[in-house]
């Protein structure tokens, strides 16, 4: 293997800039290099984000652009290669054309350490890359290791080397102990592997990043070259709240497009906003957030109707020209009223009423 490099992907999204930001701050010695990956088709305020962040880091952010040497934007070029056929939640080849492809081709062959922006209180693990020499990293989270990491470094088959590995490395006391208690279960039908990577990192964050570490040596990821890695030690787990005060503290500032407006419906007022980064046309938007962008960016919304003809559609159940009749709007907003109200009523300390699952779009495809 050649230098590892270390790279960081910004979505536009909030997650993926606050880690940005938090790891110069925390690890300004890692020589990182941060790319996006340019649809064509992105709000002005993830522009606006992306300029933001390079006067912070005081680097340049890498455009990475799909058909380089095509006159069209990127997601025009590959929709005419695709017929005409839109992307959708079951056909997302908008993420592997224009964002999971030039990334991959960005890195190359190099061993790589890419940090992913998945909170600490989110439960999902995004993309993976199948490429050997790309090892994600996730620093909000308690468990900073992937998955697939995970599982090998947990497997029944590995516990005999893992309780020689610890006795070489972690020093011997009650929490050690207990520690390599654990390690020596068994996964099983009755004990999961997610239970025994919960009560070993409850039990030591460092000391269970130290064991992987050492374990990392014995492996082709890219980490098993390097003779010190500081994310070792880091037992931060950031949530929601800490991502906008990141955002804010560093100048940087919040994306507009997640700031909250009000309307009212029926007597009754609420607000919406925008929950993901990602092109304005994104199929993952719920319909408040089709609304949204209707009322705060018509030109956009206007743009995104176009798109729909033969059949193709951005909803799979109705068309954007349907949704903004007036009737239409009018039904969105009462029912979006009522799921926040329920939210409300059953968890009064829900951070983020706006979605089910919160995402940052095309987030998970910076790998």
């Amino acid at each position: 293997m050649g230098k590892v490099r270390h790279v960081l992907g910004i979505s536009g999204g909030k997650d993926s800039a606050a880690l940005a930001i938090y790891m110069k701050s925390n690890y300004p010695d890692l020589d990182i290099e941060y790319y996006t990956s340019d649809t064509g088709r992105e709000l002005d305020e993830t522009y606006q984000l992306i300029d933001n962040l390079e006067v912070f880091l005081g680097k340049k952010i890498l455009r990475l652009a799909a058909a380089e040497n095509s006159p069209e934007l990127p997601f025009d070029h590959f929709l005419k290669m695709y017929g005409g056929y839109l992307p959708s939640s079951n056909a997302r080849w908008c993420t592997k054309k224009l964002k999971l492809d030039p990334f991959e081709k960005f890195v190359g062959n190099d061993p790589v350490i890419s940090y992913v922006g998945i909170r600490g209180d989110e439960d999902r693990e995004g993309y993976i890359s199948k490429k050997s020499n790309i090892q994600s990293i996730f620093p909000f989270r308690k468990n900073i290791w992937s998955e697939d990491v995970a599982m090998k470094i947990l497997s029944n088959d590995n516990i005999k080397n893992l309780s020689v590995l610890f006795d070489s490395i972690l020093p011997v006391n009650s929490k050690t102990d207990r520690i390599k208690e654990i390690l020596l279960t068994p996964i099983s039908s009755s004990y999961s592997q997610p239970h025994k990577l919960n009560q070993l990192l409850d039990l030591g964050i460092k000391e269970f990043n130290q064991l992987v570490f050492a374990f990392l040596k014995s492996t082709n990821y890219p980490l098993a070259t390097e003779e010190l890695f500081p994310l070792v030690d880091n037992e931060d787990v950031l949530v929601r709240n800490d991502i906008f005060k990141i955002l804010e503290d560093s100048g940087v500032g919040v994306p507009e497009y997640y700031k909250q407006i009000e309307f009212e419906v029926n007597g009754k007022k609420s607000s919406y906003a925008r929950s993901r980064s990602g092109c304005f046309f994104c199929f993952y938007q719920q319909k408040i957030e089709w609304v949204w962008l209707y009322e705060q960016h018509p030109e956009l919304y206007l743009k995104a109707m176009e798109y729909e003809k033969d059949g193709y559609t951005w909803a799979q159940d109705e068309s954007l020209e349907e949704l903004i009749k007036p009737e239409r709007i009018l039904r969105i907003k009462e029912e979006y009223i009522k799921r926040t109200e329920r939210k409300k009523s059953s968890s009064p300390y829900l951070l983020d009423i706006l979605s089910e699952a919160e995402g940052e779009g095309c987030a998970s495809c910076f790998i």
